[in-house]
């Protein structure tokens, strides 16, 4: 079993949900979140400088099995995908249980109802 961790522009967060819809990733988590990157950049309106460092973000978190990995995560790539410095990142870290509170599944059988995703 994979984690997937993204951290996608707020902009861009509708259509990775649904590109990771269509991947058959219905369960997952999400937060708006702020972070700084490494573009310092700034604002100047009607003669006041702002500072727009701070960037708005959205950080999307779910459990997959191996086999849904790769496609997960270019359903990520492929919707999030701006061409502009700040479009995310993608983190994959391994997990080694998972068990269903309620029934008591452990390992792949607690992620999903079906089989096959």
């Amino acid at each position: 079993m994979k984690k997937i961790e993204a951290i996608v522009r707020k902009k861009k967060f509708e259509s990775v949900r649904e590109a990771l819809h269509e991947a058959d990733i219905d369960f997952l988590s999400w937060w708006e979140v702020k972070g700084q990157g490494t573009a310092k950049q700034g604002l100047i309106f009607r003669g006041i400088a702002y500072d727009v460092t701070t960037i708005d973000r959205v950080y999307i978190s779910f459990v997959v099995r191996d086999i849904n990995a790769e496609k997960s995560i270019n359903a990520i790539l492929k919707s999030a995908y701006s061409g502009e410095s700040g479009d995310g990142r993608i983190f994959v870290t391994q997990i080694d249980q998972s068990i269903r509170i309620r029934t008591g599944d452990r390992g792949d059988e607690s992620l999903y109802d079906k089989e096959t995703t």
